[in-house]
């Protein structure tokens, strides 16, 4: 319900976490035709891609060319990813229109729970990334933060060194809030980071909630999910519903759903929660993400030409609920049997045309009369279709 539910920053991520596990010869043309496209769709904030060295990430070594083309759309969030300082004074060359966001967050004790994940992932340590706490704490108190950040990367578990439970998180981040305590800079952030695809709804939840009751000023949130076990979406709606109206949360993904890290060890199937999935799911709960979802599938369909296969999304195949009547399906539609014939939910009955038609009559019903009209198909509280005449009725026997 509106209101209800915290105030959800929405991120696309798929020139980034997609476009990384792809094939390093897509045209910088093509993604800057995908990123003209996604503009278009609502969204508020898009990725670009990632200044990383090339040796790791070959998909990103046309950063530099992809920025000097692209023309972004006013009032857009473009960000970036980087690793380093080295990438992001790459990135600042192009600020505008790129946002260098790390300049206002909050600073935060970066560490990923797995120890072997980072190591390959960026051939640091765990105990390379908890060897800068204290740089960061100082440059802090140099600058005169007020609020910082705590969390952790692989926060639910990892393929290298398996289940790691709330408490191990929790033991984590009780370690970082202290040394905050110590310089007297107040946490007011958490952040959930998933890049093994461990995330479960369940443990989003209680960790929230222990967050929460533990250290209640902390109102702002991040969750990154991916969705190797498919659980990325489920952990989305867990977070945005263990949050009240007095917290932000900070979500993303990718159109279609694609993506994922070489250095995970689950390659494409690693994945994430396919934008268009998580903004049509957030749309029925009430929270208005002010993208055009018939636009936004479109984008998915292009990303599937540009890749050449189908994506993992689900809205992109089935279409977004239909619930106006000038979007209910036909009644009289043919068999609809493959992905092609149900784009009938945009391109219409031209998507089957000269399929397989069984019915000898038309087909009719009083209920889609009703919605026709405007009426519900069903009055919980009124006559229809309890009154009418074909409806069975108890009898009321006595004796």
């Amino acid at each position: 319900m509106p209101g209800k539910h915290p105030k959800v920053q929405y991120t696309e991520q798929g020139m980034r976490e997609g476009m990384q596990i792809e094939d390093e010869h897509i045209a910088v043309d093509d993604k800057i035709m995908l990123l003209d496209a996604l503009g278009e769709t609502g969204l508020k904030r898009i990725v670009v891609g990632s200044f990383v060295s090339p040796r790791y990430t070959p998909q990103m070594a046309r950063m530099d060319e992809l920025m000097g083309k692209f023309k972004p759309k006013p009032g857009i969030t473009y960000t970036f990813t980087a690793l380093n300082e080295r990438g992001v004074e790459r990135a600042r060359a192009y600020s505008p229109p790129l946002t260098v966001e790390r300049d206002n967050a909050r600073p935060g004790l970066g560490v990923h729970m797995c120890d072997v994940f980072i190591r390959r992932n960026t051939n640091r340590s765990q105990m390379d990334e908890m060897s800068n706490w204290g740089k960061t704490i100082a440059n802090a108190m140099e600058r005169g933060v007020k609020e910082a950040a705590i969390g952790a990367n692989a926060s639910m578990g990892s393929n290298f060194l398996g289940d790691f439970s709330v408490d191990m998180y929790m033991g984590m981040l009780e370690h970082q809030h202290a040394l905050w305590d110590d310089a007297g800079i107040k946490v007011t952030q958490c952040s959930i980071g998933d890049p093994n695809g461990w995330c479960h709804p369940a443990k989003v939840e209680e960790i929230v909630y222990r967050v929460k009751e533990k250290w209640p000023e902390i109102t702002h949130w991040s969750g990154h999910y991916h969705n190797s076990r498919g659980m990325a979406i489920p952990s989305q709606y867990a977070h945005i519903t263990a949050l009240g109206p007095e917290d932000d949360l900070a979500l993303d993904g990718t159109v279609g759903g694609f993506g994922g890290c070489p250095y995970c060890g689950n390659g494409r199937a690693t994945g994430m929660a396919p934008t268009e999935d998580a903004l049509h799911m957030m749309e029925d709960m009430g929270i208005d993400t002010g993208v055009d979802m018939d636009k936004l599938v479109r984008v998915v369909w292009m990303f599937e030409e540009v890749l050449g296969r189908q994506l993992w999304g689900h809205v992109s195949r089935a279409g977004p609920r239909p619930k106006t009547p000038d979007r209910l399906y036909d009644m009289n539609a043919p068999f609809v049997e493959t992905l092609e014939q149900c784009r009938h939910f945009l391109e219409g009955p031209k998507a089957y045309e000269g399929a397989v038609y069984p019915w000898r009559e038309p087909i009719s019903s009083p209920y889609r009369d009703r919605v026709n009209k405007g009426l519900p198909a069903y009055e919980p509280n009124g006559n229809w279709p309890w009154t009418e005449p074909w409806f069975p009725k108890p009898t009321h026997r006595k004796g």
